[in-house]
């Protein structure tokens, strides 16, 4: 896989042979996946918006299950709601500046949306470590560490993405016109 990325950095960076019309597979490639995403995320909030709005007799006809303490939604999952946010204004900041021409502004900006990324992270892991319910009880314990483990494994990945676009922007790899992988990075960052 990282012989290919190099490959693939080469032929982009140093050989110029990524033209307009090469750009296009990378972009479309990376919004199926997106799309394909979207969908699974889309699949869990209905299953447990399904789960909730008709909860069966099994669970005690009541959300959440009879027996199941929750989380106070106001503390780490309300924060866990505005570090994305502020995340995907960082990463937009540092889109602004690759296009503006301002190199070390886009490396400030990615520095701050891995920064961000680490701390949601770390939250992330503290909601597990607090949460008064496991996977397995029920179907509430399945959806939420189902769904916000996948999120939290997205933004792990996403953090990687911007670390590497971090490293390529600092090295000087990203111009105005060739910043494909700057772009698929941010559009996963902001999914």
């Amino acid at each position: 896989m990282f012989v290919w990325w190099r490959d693939v950095l080469r032929e982009s960076t140093l050989e110029g042979h990524h033209t307009k019309v090469v750009q296009l597979g990378p972009r479309y490639g990376f919004i199926l996946f997106i799309v394909s995403e979207v969908m699974f995320l889309f699949a869990l909030f209905r299953a447990s918006s399904h789960s909730s709005l008709a909860p069966t007799v099994e669970i005690g006809g009541i959300w959440p299950p009879k027996g199941i303490a929750v989380l106070d939604p106001r503390e780490i999952p309300f924060l866990n709601t505005l570090i994305p946010l502020s995340s995907g204004a960082a990463v937009t900041w540092a889109h602004h500046a690759i296009l503006a021409g301002k190199e070390k502004r886009a490396v400030y900006a990615l520095v701050a949306t891995v920064s961000l990324a680490l701390v949601f992270t770390a939250f992330q892991g503290m909601e597990y470590y607090q949460a008064p319910s496991t996977i397995s009880d029920s179907i509430y314990g399945s959806t939420f560490f189902l769904a916000t483990g996948f999120h939290g494994f997205h933004v792990i990945i996403g953090t990687l993405f911007s670390i590497v676009c971090g490293i390529r922007q600092y090295l000087g790899h990203l111009t105005k016109e060739h910043h494909v992988g700057f772009e698929a990075a941010a559009w996963y960052c902001i999914l």
